[in-house]
């Protein structure tokens, strides 16, 4: 009985074996990345884990929009990858830096820079700079409460929100945190992979 178990059961295993070694590149990758973490395969911005900061009904207002106009929130982008900013309207030197910085970024993405959206999230009442709104034309700016983004978005100790920028995937979910003065020419190669690993957006 033996003998002719025998074939059937190398059949098996010749088989399992086959599956493992197909599927062994899979495997290994998804170790790679979320299990070994090796020291060769390094982000420049902060991966945040979505469930910790699911994004609030921010109620926000367009800049351009009239006192009537319906509140949105970032639902409205959904699709695309948010680079978000936040600061207040006067908009200091550190604030421009910050929207050039996302503006280039976008550009350098080449073609694929029509799946990222940049994002101003203004903080207060103070009134935008005509200049501003000009050099940065095709931005989303909203006025959102600053104490709705406070709640939400995480700082690194001793900074505050308004140091960063933010990522937001095209599902909607709040993913990176780039650091205080944040280098360029890093966040774009951050960037540029999340575009290339993603089929979304």
């Amino acid at each position: 009985m033996k003998k002719n178990e025998n074939p059937t059961s190398k059949g098996r295993w010749k088989l399992l074996l086959i599956l493992l070694v197909c599927a062994a590149p899979m495997i290994f990758s998804y170790l790679a990345y979320y299990v070994i973490k090796p020291g060769g395969r390094t982000n420049y911005g902060v991966i945040l884990d979505p469930r910790d900061y699911p994004v609030p009904a921010l109620n926000a207002r367009l800049l351009s929009a009239q006192s009537t106009d319906k509140a949105i929130g970032l639902d409205a982008y959904k699709g695309k990858w948010l680079m978000l900013s936040i600061d207040s309207g006067d908009c200091n030197p550190a604030c421009r830096k910050k929207l050039y910085d996302i503006r280039q970024l976008r550009l350098a993405q080449g073609k694929e820079m029509e799946r990222i959206e940049r994002v101003w999230l203004i903080s207060d009442a103070q009134p935008v700079d005509t200049d501003v709104i000009r050099q940065h034309d095709g931005m989303q700016m909203l006025r959102v409460n600053a104490e709705i983004l406070k709640r939400w978005l995480p700082a690194e100790a001793e900074t505050q929100i308004s140091d960063h920028i933010y990522m937001v995937d095209p599902l909607g979910n709040l993913m990176m945190r780039f650091p205080k003065d944040a280098d360029p020419n890093k966040m774009k190669k951050d960037i540029a992979k999340l575009l290339k690993a993603s089929s979304i957006g």
